[in-house]
This record gives structure tokens, sequence and C-alpha cells, in this order.
């Protein structure tokens, strides 16, 4: 399939934004979506707030690409699909993500995505694929217990996605 990556990190990017350091966010400092821990380990150093403030989006393209979007096997999923599967990796985790998209297919949720969850990806409905996944990401959200800070931006994320995900379809 055609890759979708460099309009699904447009889209990623505009969601996540710049620089926060909210106290009640568990990833503390982030820029992009990026957070301090996530550049860390990709740099293999320590990152300062300066450096972290200093991010752009052709810095943290090539993290985004090998660690979400790579790791989801997103170019094997079906348009539209591959976008969403890709932002839920960035704001929960690729494994989060792959348990989602699994519990949507009803495939076994290891969180690993490989032949089986392709195959059945491939094999739904792109449609109601989206519909399912946004379900189980909002039922997600819910579980956390910052819910009750981030929910109402979560889920306006979730819709969001869920519309530009539709529009990607082919």
């Amino acid at each position: 399939m055609l890759s979708n990556f460099p309009s699904s990190l447009a889209l990623v990017l505009e969601a996540e934004g710049g620089f926060v350091n909210h106290p009640s966010d568990p990833g503390g400092m982030t820029n992009l979506g990026v957070t301090q821990k996530a550049w860390r380990d990709w740099v293999n150093r320590g990152v300062d707030e300066a450096e972290m403030r200093a991010l752009t989006p052709e810095l943290v393209a090539p993290m985004y690409k090998s660690k979400y979007w790579d790791a989801c096997q997103c170019d094997d999923l079906p348009r539209g699909v591959d976008y969403a599967v890709f932002d839920a990796a960035v704001n929960m985790g690729p494994g989060r993500a792959a348990k989602l998209l699994q519990a949507a297919l009803g495939v076994t949720a290891d969180g690993s995505i490989g032949r089986a969850t392709i195959a059945a990806a491939t094999a739904a409905d792109p449609a109601d694929l989206i519909e399912i996944f946004s379900y189980e990401k909002e039922a997600f959200y819910q579980s956390l217990p910052t819910f009750d800070t981030f929910g109402r931006g979560w889920f306006n994320r979730v819709a969001r996605v869920q519309d530009a995900a539709g529009k990607m379809m082919v």
C-alpha cells in the first residue's frame, strides 16, 4: 500500500501541538507530542528543557516513523485505519494501540500487529473498523485516572481522528 505517513504525521503534529509541561500529565515535559523520556531514549543521552523546546517536525519525524508508524505496521493497514492506529500509538503507545485495534477486530490482543491482525484489518470494512476502534479508544481513556483532567480533549481528538481517517479511505 502507498504510505500515508506524511499526511498522518502532519495531522498528529497538529493535534499534539507545541511545548507543554502540565503537572497532571504523567508524560511530563512534551513537545510536538514527544515526551522528554521518549526523546532521551531516541537520542540516547540526557535531554534538557532547552532541547525539548527546540524540537522541530523535521527532527521528530524519523522517531515517529520508526517507533510508532513502523512499530504498528501502518504501511500494511488500510488507508484511514493506518492514521487512526498511528495517532493512537503516539498518544498511548504502540502496544496499547495494537491491543485496541486487535480488540476492535476480534482477534487475539497480544499488542503486536502481525500477519493475523493485518489480514483481519484488510478484510474488515474500514469505516466500521475505524468506528469500533474509536469506541475502544474512548473506553480506554475513560479507564485512566487522569480522565477528569484530559478526557474532554481526548474525546475531541478521537472525533477529529475518526473524521479525518474516514476521509482518507480509498
